[in-house]
């Protein structure tokens, strides 16, 4: 596959046999793709001459930036074609190649026998021809994905291993790229999380290098990013979503990689609170998604369901997790929360029963566990809610992430003070209230203070429970949540707090710990993914609230009154 480093975008206007080629327009189609300008590169390709009259390297570079501009039929013709002239040439090994891109492309977007074809079609070249080149490992990584996807791990890692050692031997980054990120992936369904996610990290500094081909960059990052959303790293699936983001933005023409990762950042923005941006990316990964049908569309769905449950629009939400059940995304748990939310409690508890009893491996079961925790709570279901919150903190326990942590902790102070414990439930609610602010998701975290408020009045402090409670009803309003507290006055709560008393909301701390290392404006609605007209709304409220003039005189206050914890 042509790389940007190998490129040469001089034209041989001397070449045989293309007198009829636009040579000037070819000059403009490798410069624009040199640039990663893939809607001009395409463009100019197209102009330059048909499929038959271009060589391989150039039908090559066509069927690149036809497929990172998002004209899918475009790039299979143009691999097609590179395929046939390589094959022509004699070169069995880079005939193979354009095959097995030709396969990837149909596979990715779901035309499974197409894509299936040229598979068999490439396998079939490698045993005529006796090849023993780099596309012999390409080909090993279809086979190890199969061997991933009915649960044959070790089979997977071992063919992983052996793309791997073709890579190093023939020096392809690309194909290296593919056998550490599926080791990685092999690992984690092994259960050695740890030993994945320095596979991930690995593979990611080649990626961050330039080392790789833009098409193997942005699976890649895709991949790395599902992992550790998975593996609850919500630390590195942020900073690989934030890296994702930039590399898609240094390329404005980039389709492929704006799908279902679109559905990673809304996820990423929604536990960040930014649930505004979180609610459009998700309306945009639905929209590119549908068409044709990507098996992604369905999370698509799910996502939108979400934010629209958390807002309070109960009647879009149901359409939308019900969209995601025929698309084949479980409807669980947001559908069963939005039951609850609907105090229609024995449906919950019905749903999130089926949903806890269809969930067989530990990554399915942390997922659906908290609510689970939550509903069982609302029946009165204490021992059950136990059970749940035990094994979550067994998870937690053995995959040693903070937001594992910290749903694992709430999770055990929710049943303690249920069982009016309320002493016992203040360490693991304090200890998750902590885990939420580093992690900064003000959502949880707000929902670990109204628990906290509930323990603290328990116990007499009413002052502190009405902090809580009122620091709680800030973010919700902040996040626009439908929040149980609507039309709720706790006896908790002093009747002397208002809506905004000057205490900062865990958002506007965030903001003013990036102040004061010296951020501006448009770097921290980069980090925060929000617009710099949200940050700036931020940084007026914290100036007032700390009565003072300016962004340094902000930072010294905090400082003085003990308002900045460590990251």
């Amino acid at each position: 596959m042509i790389r940007l480093t190998e490129l040469d975008i001089e034209p041989d206007i001397e070449e045989v046999g293309r007198t009829t080629v636009d040579t000037v327009a070819l000059e403009a189609a490798r410069s624009a793709f040199a640039r990663r300008a893939w809607a001009d590169a395409h463009e100019s390709f197209v102009s330059a001459g048909r499929l038959d009259e271009l060589d391989a390297d150039d039908l090559e570079r066509l069927a690149t930036a036809a497929y990172l501009g998002g004209r899918d039929r475009s790039s299979t013709d143009a691999w097609a074609a590179a395929h046939r002239v390589r094959l022509d040439s004699g070169d069995a090994d880079g005939a193979v190649l354009c095959a097995f891109w030709a396969a990837f492309g149909l596979i990715t977007r779901g035309e499974l026998s197409a894509g299936g074809g040229w598979l068999a079609r490439a396998e079939h070249l490698v045993d005529e021809h006796g090849l023993d080149g780099v596309c012999t490992g390409y080909l090993q990584v279809p086979h190890a994905l199969q061997s991933l996807e009915r649960g044959d791990h070790t089979d997977a890692f071992r063919q992983f291993e052996v793309a791997g050692a073709i890579a190093r031997r023939l020096q392809d980054p690309d194909l290296a790229a593919f056998s550490i990120l599926g080791r990685g992936q092999a690992l984690c369904c092994l259960g050695r999380t740890d030993e994945g996610v320095a596979h991930f990290d690995e593979v990611m500094v080649a990626v961050t290098n330039g080392e790789v081909s833009p098409v193997v960059a942005g699976i890649v990052y895709c991949a790395v990013i599902d992992e550790c959303q998975h593996a609850f790293d919500v630390s590195r699936a942020f900073e690989w979503t934030v890296a994702l983001s930039h590399w898609c933005r240094d390329q404005p023409d980039l389709v492929p990689y704006r799908g279902q990762c679109l559905v990673h950042r809304a996820q990423i923005l929604q536990l960040r609170g930014a649930w505004n941006e979180a609610f459009d990316e998700a309306q945009l990964a639905r929209e590119r998604l549908a068409e044709p049908p990507h098996p992604a569309i369905g999370m698509a769905h799910y996502q939108l369901g979400e934010l629209q449950r958390l807002r309070g629009d109960l009647d879009d939400a149901i359409e939308s997790y019900g969209r995601a059940q025929e698309l084949g995304r479980s409807p669980h748990p947001g559908m069963a929360l939005l039951l609850l939310a609907r105090n229609e409690v024995d449906a919950a508890a019905a749903a999130i029963d089926t949903a806890i009893a269809g969930s067989v491996d530990a990554v399915s079961r942390a997922h659906q566990l908290p609510a689970y925790v939550e509903i069982m709570l609302a029946a009165g279901r204490l021992d059950d809610a136990g059970r749940a919150a035990t094994e979550l903190a067994a998870l937690a326990d053995r995959t040693p992430t903070e937001y594992l942590r910290a749903v694992a902790a709430q999770a055990s102070g929710a049943v303690a003070a249920a069982r009016g414990e309320a002493r016992l439930a203040l360490a693991p609610l304090r200890n998750a209230l902590v885990l939420w602010s580093r992690l900064e998701v003000p959502y949880e975290a707000a929902r670990c203070r109204v628990l906290l408020a509930d323990a603290c009045h328990a116990l007499g402090d009413d002052m502190t429970a009405g902090l809580e409670l009122a620091a709680a009803r800030r973010t919700f309003a902040q996040l626009g949540a439908r929040s149980r507290l609507a039309g709720r006055r706790s006896t908790s709560e002093p009747d002397h707090v208002e809506p905004d008393d000057g205490v900062l909301t865990d958002r506007e701390l965030q903001m003013l710990r990036r102040i004061a290392r010296g951020a501006t404006n448009p770097e921290i609605a980069d980090e925060m993914f929000v617009s710099v007209k949200t940050v700036e709304r931020h940084v007026s409220n914290i100036l007032r609230k700390l009565d003072v003039p300016n962004r340094a005189a902000a930072t010294a206050a905090a400082f003085e009154m003990g308002l900045m914890s460590p990251e």
